[in-house]
């Protein structure tokens, strides 16, 4: 059984018991219980201090995210889309809170472990130590100045007892960005090349290099850099490429196999990772599997239609789609599916489960095929008199089987477990990887007139996803001016982080919610059998006779309600501070965006 290094230690419970327990017994005699329990003690003793910053790691490095829902790449249930995305937006709806508990701690740790001694623990180790934290600040603060712009700058332990230092007014976001790379810096100083095997896990320097390259890309993009500045571009391009090639050196890469990322474990392609194990720290990875092969929680992170046709084909063509031609002719739609099934690059069989192809489960008879397809069902009730029912409620007798879009995500998908053990899952989650630090160099390469590197970024982006370079040797990129491989960017990145929590930073960074907003409703495809035709659960749709028996319909709105359509607001890019947190403290000023004062973009 695999080791988990880094588990998510409850030291803060510790902690917590130990401020609880009495400091003195009798007064009056001159006894010293050197059983008691000090809070001081923790800084005499190097386990504890690792356990401190273990906490701080366990309870900040990100998880499995299950978010598709919260933009255009996928869906959960019928009508689940939030009010942000059909534009109802308000500042009590949409306000967040500003919340230092992390920083509070990592404060804490950073002014005792200055002082601690060098026979407890050496000055390389305090380094190091230090250097963990300071990323962990970084990446806090970074998260809050990525909701709100700039926000308070508490560098330093508070005193509860001084009530009125604690109402910290907001920094300006420059004040944060430049305190948040002075953090970086720091810590890319004192932390190792890598850690050995025991610290496997642990923030290193290229982790550090890496984080410090994205925190500058999102500086010089858009949201935060309307007027194009290119010095900050120039710096984005200089910490991505530092640290694609110091990642280089030590190693690193793109895996060859695209879907072997998230099965092979410690690859080249991980610059950061939360390790998943069983039974320490299993995922539970109920939620993505369709509801018959699965307990509880089901068909969350449902592909739509705009990213299932954003994967190019093999040969790195785009996907054809019309919606009018596949309807009005039969050889157009004949091909939409063999397009659609067949001759896909790597990363669409790794991510996209589709209906009638191997499903990665044992729960299924050894031979057939999950089959979340579709077939017409009278009811009168319903427009045109029919119904789609899917094909999975006759093969696995449920009522509901197929969700609504009719695809599942199986990326870092645990192929190994049953429906009655789905919750312990020990798929590891990468949250940085080369792939992203590469493509952060190639964007920012792009917008500093370096369009060959950019391009070749794409290229070898591409060819690792199987995609073949052609007569031209160009993998399908016909982009050519800075114009063009930006929006080659964005659709590349679509597809190659699709479900990784990237989409709904990507579409904010570069103010581009209008590519959500011109498709208007949540739309998908169905393969529907077509009337007379019948399959065997052993079928297979990359089989062309098998394909024969569909036509595909396209969906125009899965919610099947004209109330859930997209419809985000173009003037609002930063979130709005809470109410609750303002009405905390008079020192905190709402964004302008949100009819406050407080200019982000300062």
């Amino acid at each position: 059984m695999r080791k988990r290094y880094l588990k998510n230690l409850p030291f803060s419970l510790l902690f917590a018991a130990i401020m609880m327990v009495p400091q003195a017994c009798e007064p009056n005699l001159d006894y010293e219980n050197t059983n008691a329990i000090n809070p001081d003690n923790v800084w005499n003793d190097e386990k504890l201090i690792t356990a401190f910053l273990s906490d701080i790691h366990g309870n900040m490095i990100p998880s499995w995210p299950v978010n598709g829902n919260s933009s255009d790449e996928g869906m959960n249930a019928p009508g689940s889309m939030g009010t942000y995305l059909r534009g109802v937006i308000s500042v009590t709806s949409d306000g967040q809170n500003l919340v230092y508990t992390n920083i509070d701690k990592i404060n804490f740790f950073l002014a005792r472990i200055a002082d601690v001694s060098p026979a407890i623990l050496s000055e390389e180790k305090k380094k190091q130590m230090a250097g963990q934290a300071l990323f962990w600040r970084a990446w806090d603060y970074f998260g809050k100045v990525a909701t709100f712009g700039g926000v308070p700058l508490i560098l330093k332990p508070q005193d509860p007892a001084d009530k009125e230092s604690l109402f910290v007014p907001r920094s300006k976001t420059s004040e944060c960005v430049t305190q948040i790379l002075a953090d970086l810096d720091a810590a890319i100083a004192a932390l190792p090349d890598q850690w050995d095997n025991a610290n496997y896990g642990r923030i290193d320097k290229g982790a550090a290099m890496a984080f410090k390259g994205k925190v500058l890309l999102w500086y010089a993009s858009p949201m935060f850099n309307p007027s194009n500045d290119q010095v900050r571009w120039q710096k984005a391009y200089e910490a991505n490429k530092a640290a694609v090639d110091f990642l280089k050196a030590q190693g690193k890469g793109l895996l060859e196999a695209y879907g072997q990322i998230w099965k092979q474990e410690r690859n080249k392609e991980v610059i950061m990772v939360n390790q998943f194990s069983y039974p320490d720290h299993p995922f539970n990875q109920a939620g993505i599997r369709p509801q018959p092969l699965t307990q509880g929680d089901a068909n969350k992170n449902q592909p739509l239609l705009p990213l299932l046709n954003a994967y190019p084909k093999k040969d790195g063509s785009p996907m054809q789609f019309d919606a009018a031609k596949l309807a009005a002719d039969p050889a157009y739609n004949e091909q939409y599916i063999t397009d659609f099934v067949t001759n896909r690059d790597d990363r669409f069989y790794a991510t996209i489960f589709t209906g009638g192809t191997p499903y990665p489960t044992p729960d299924l008879p050894t031979g057939t095929r999950y089959w979340s397809a579709w077939r017409k069902a009278a009811d009168a009730s319903s427009p045109g008199g029919f119904k789609y029912v899917s094909l999975a409620s006759d093969q696995k007798s449920v009522t509901i089987g197929a969700g609504v879009s009719g695809f599942f995500q199986i990326k870092g998908l645990d192929n190994t477990l049953t429906s009655t053990v789905i919750g312990n899952a020990a798929t590891d989650w990468v949250e940085i990887r080369f792939a992203e630090v590469l493509m952060h160099y190639g964007e920012a390469a792009n917008e500093v007139g370096k369009q060959e590197e950019a391009i070749q970024v794409l290229k070898d982006i591409r060819a690792r996803a199987g995609i073949t370079p052609g007569t031209s040797g160009k993998y399908g990129i016909t982009a050519t001016t800075q114009a063009g491989i930006r929006e080659a960017y964005l659709a590349e990145r679509f597809v190659e982080f699709a479900f990784e929590n990237k989409r709904w930073g990507d579409l904010r960074r570069w103010k581009r919610f209008d590519i959500v907003n011109k498709t208007g409703f949540r739309q998908g495809i169905y393969f529907v059998l077509k009337d007379g035709a019948k399959i065997e659960w052993t079928d297979d749709i990359s089989d062309a006779s098998v394909r024969k028996k569909f036509t595909a319909v396209f969906i125009e709105n899965l919610d099947g309600d004209p109330q859930y359509k997209f419809n985000l607001d173009t003037n609002h890019w930063f979130y709005p501070i809470s109410q609750t947190n303002l009405e905390a403290s008079s020192a905190l000023k709402q964004n302008a965006e949100w009819g406050g004062t407080f200019n982000p973009l300062e």
